[in-house]
């Protein structure tokens, strides 16, 4: 499945490079109009980022998401930051699908895996993003990538399937913002070892080949970010190429 990606800093439509809010780039897209354009175009997810509500929980960019979500055109996952229940709750009440998790995850994963259980795994989405070192070793990274945290992938996902958690977005921090394509080898390697997750490969897709070059890995979707805003190609032509790869 294709999920067309969309970041909001302050209403806005926007873009940082890997992770960095100086390294931002402003689109002249209102948000709304955006989500009727790929609903048009086939989507029928999208994936919000709200930057500003990562920042600063108490400016939760809802009234904005809500209005996305109540065009009603496609379904919804919405993060950023997420650090309460409370902020769980207020997605899933309007209307999100659903909630994408982060930094949380890692650093509290007795009190994620209880919302897991509590709204369903089908209601969480957890958000990886990792450095793979030099031997391999693939380290989840926290704080929008500020902080490494110590904690392997595997490790991680092994202590969520207790609770069956489901959905897992995973970005090669090397590769997000780049265009230069996706890690293939560590979207085949991760969905051959945890079968029952569905894989959002995310980072680094800015071809119709690398959409292609994605497929036989089984992932479950691709997050399309820069590569989309940027019109290296449009969402209807990623659905095509991934329904025909």
């Amino acid at each position: 499945m294709i999920i067309p990606a969309i970041d909001l800093i302050d209403g806005s439509v926007v873009r940082l490079y890997q992770g960095d809010y100086e390294q931002k780039t402003k689109y002249e897209f209102d948000p709304v109009d955006v989500v009727n354009d790929y609903a048009d175009q086939g989507a029928t997810w999208l994936h919000i980022v709200d930057l500003t509500g990562a920042k600063d929980t108490s400016k939760r960019q809802l009234t904005l998401i809500k209005s996305m979500v109540d065009t009603k055109r496609m379904q919804f996952q919405a993060g950023g930051g997420i650090r309460s229940e409370e902020e769980v709750a207020q997605l899933l009440d309007i209307g999100v699908s659903r909630v994408v998790i982060g930094s949380l995850a890692v650093k509290q994963p007795e009190l994620v895996k209880s919302w897991v259980t509590k709204y369903g795994a089908e209601h969480i989405v957890l958000a990886l993003d990792i450095n793979i070192s030099e031997n391999g070793e693939k380290l989840i990274a926290t704080h929008g990538w500020q902080e490494n945290s110590g904690v392997a992938l595997e490790d991680l996902l092994n202590d969520f399937a207790t609770v069956g958690a489901t959905h897992v977005l995973c970005t090669d921090i090397s590769r997000d913002g780049t265009l230069q394509g996706a890690n293939v080898e560590l979207y085949e390697e991760m969905s051959a070892r945890f079968p029952n997750v569905s894989w959002q490969a995310s980072g680094g897709i800015g071809s119709l080949n690398d959409i292609s070059a994605l497929k036989p890995t089984n992932v479950g979707g691709v997050i399309l970010g820069r590569a989309l805003l940027e019109g290296k190609f449009t969402v209807k032509e990623a659905i095509a190429c991934w329904q025909n790869a």
